[in-house]
């Protein structure tokens, strides 16, 4: 669960399986483990939910294979002109 503060209203929400908003003009809403609002500067994250964890979709050796290919070098082509 994710308690987060507007910092326009004052207004603090938990998160639950229904999506709530503040009412401000901020317009700051909370569903799941997703937060929106217009500016997202003025919402403060009060209680962070700790047991999130990243189940990667890449596996680290597909994740080294993308840092080789940003690595690779732009091959320019010489062309020949009529």
């Amino acid at each position: 669960m994710i308690t987060v503060r507007c910092k326009e209203c004052g207004r603090e929400l938990t998160s639950t399986s229904k999506v709530q908003f503040c009412g401000c003009p901020n317009q700051m809403s909370v569903v799941d483990d997703k937060i929106g609002a217009v500016e997202l500067d003025k919402v403060v994250l009060v209680k962070p939910v700790d047991n999130v964890k990243y189940n990667g979709i890449l596996t680290s050796a597909d994740l080294e294979y993308q840092e080789n290919r940003r690595k690779r070098k732009v091959r320019k082509l010489n062309f020949e002109e009529r």
